[in-house]
């Protein structure tokens, strides 16, 4: 009599999970109803609008400092006359120094502003010494010099990507004199403009 009420039930607990994973299999195959979504349109480079992070809204991206005094230095300079700008400068050290005197910051200021205001303009920064010293002595000391301009440059706000620095040491003299007067014009660091303009 028990063995038949055990069957009873085994049969009808098969045929309720039968029913139970039927309707699950339902659910799973069909899923519940998905909410439409809107199609986002992808940007276009013409819809973003790069704004330089020390620039307020409103103001121009590239412009030249205010306090900025002489020929070509307002806001319409152009390219050529910022590259006559930052080759026709250079700045000069005392003898057997890589020091930086005001005159020569005041000097690198100017050419930071004019590379600022010109992004597509890279600069190699030549250190020059004169013919006193040895060859190695004066490449190092011309390293330094271009070293010194480079990194105060970079103090300024100019992107280190756009420098680069080499020296020539006594090798390419502006005075090809034996005197002090040559001497100082050959102790300096030269700026050539390297591309992008």
């Amino acid at each position: 009599m028990n063995e038949k009420r055990n069957g009873k039930r085994t049969a009808a607990g098969t045929v309720i999970l039968g029913i139970l994973a039927a309707l699950a299999a339902t659910l799973l195959l069909t899923g519940c109803p998905k909410k439409a979504v809107a199609p986002v349109a992808p940007e276009t480079p013409s819809a973003v609008q790069p704004q330089a992070p020390e620039e307020a809204p409103g103001e121009p991206v590239m412009r030249v400092e205010p306090a900025l005094e002489g020929a070509g230095r307002a806001a319409g300079t152009t390219s050529a006359q910022a590259v006559s700008a930052i080759e026709e400068t250079d700045i000069f050290f005392e003898f057997d120094s890589f020091d930086l005197s005001p005159t020569a910051k005041k000097t690198l200021a100017d050419k930071a502003a004019y590379l600022k205001a010109h992004q597509g303009i890279k600069v190699q920064i030549e250190g020059h010494c004169d013919e006193r010293g040895t060859v190695e002595y004066n490449l190092a000391l011309g390293e330094r010099r271009a070293k010194a301009a480079y990194e105060y440059l970079v103090f300024l706000g100019v992107d280190p990507k756009r420098l680069s620095i080499v020296s020539y040491g006594e090798e390419r003299p502006v005075d090809p004199g034996h005197n002090e007067e040559a001497w100082a014009k050959n102790r300096r660091a030269h700026f050539a403009v390297s591309q992008g303009y």
